[in-house]
């Protein structure tokens, strides 16, 4: 039986932070300047890795890649709420929605795998340093990062194709600035215990693989820092994987404040601040946390900006 209330509808509303006119203004400009220091810095980071050849190494190759996968992460969510403040219009078609959806699901599980791969890439070069360049060879990198495109574009299929199949009820406004698959699961009038089950269930799984394999990465790294007789060489070491486990620590903690403000918090205001933190000031601020921490990305941009110079 389809429920009385059921509609054929062709769009969601995304409600957004804020639905008090005097507020958009100031929600406008602070995500426009956070999108635009998230798209300039992302940039920024690719720009110095490509032209600077002592930068072609694992390492980079796969920071680069993390800054492309930051940069669509913004891309995917931030513009389409501003245009929505500007067209005072909280509108979003049905097949936009979905698309949104599955773009982000497929860059929040690109970081995800990227950081994994990266903390891999960090474990073979303090603990296996004579064979570092055997083990990261180009070909692993490319394939590594492959297998992440590959895993993610499956998983945010697999939920796509699980949210065609519901249907929704007249109530079809999102308590969100953009369509996030709990926010879409919770507006279905048919049963979706499976959907919500499998979103537990991949999301739990991805996590807990995920943190297993840094954690174990990361212990391995310390325990042969600690080996190193000289404090200048275990400050060389550690140095290495500062920046890396800075965004380790901020991708995560977000990303676990997101899921239990939804599970634990019952205000929709908190819950979308929440996912904001983690779909765009971490995307934001992890080109800051290279630049500071990183030597090698400062020369690099030093470069680039004397270059620049010299041509004028």
């Amino acid at each position: 039986m389809v429920p009385e209330n059921e509609t054929q509808f062709t769009e969601f509303i995304l409600l957004g932070f804020s639905e008090k006119p005097e507020h958009q203004g100031a929600i406008f400009l602070l995500f426009l300047v956070m999108y635009l220091v998230t798209v300039f810095g992302n940039l920024l980071i690719m720009l110095a890795i490509g032209s600077d050849s002592h930068l072609h190494t694992p390492m980079y190759f796969f920071l680069s890649n993390l800054s492309f996968v930051d940069l669509c992460v913004v891309s995917t969510t931030v513009p389409k709420m501003l245009m929505n403040i500007l067209t005072q219009s909280k509108v979003i078609p049905y097949a936009d929605c979905l698309a949104q959806m599955y773009f982000f699901l497929v860059f929040a599980g690109l970081d995800n795998f990227l950081l994994i791969a990266m903390a891999y890439d960090r474990f073979v070069a303090i603990c296996h340093p004579l064979r570092y360049t055997v083990i990261m060879s180009p070909r692993l990198c490319v394939l590594l990062v492959l297998l992440s495109w590959i895993l993610s574009l499956l998983n945010s299929l697999l939920h796509s194709l699980m949210v065609t199949q519901l249907s929704f009820c007249t109530d079809h406004a999102i308590q969100h600035f953009f369509c996030d698959l709990p926010q879409i699961l919770k507006l279905s009038c048919s049963d979706n215990l499976v959907n919500n089950v499998l979103a537990y269930i991949v999301a739990g799984l991805l996590g807990v693989l995920s943190i297993t394999g840094i954690f174990f990465s990361y212990s391995q790294i310390c325990s042969s820092i600690l080996k190193v007789p000289s404090a200048g060489g275990k400050y060389k070491a550690f140095s290495t994987c500062g920046s890396h486990l800075s965004v380790v620590s901020l991708f995560y903690g977000t990303g676990l404040g997101v899921y239990f403000s939804s599970s634990v918090i019952h205000s929709s205001w908190k819950s979308t601040v929440a996912s904001a933190m983690y779909a765009v000031v971490t995307p934001m601020l992890n080109p800051f946390i290279y630049t500071l921490r990183n030597k090698d990305i400062k020369d690099a941009l030093r470069k680039i900006i004397s270059r620049k110079a010299s041509f004028q």
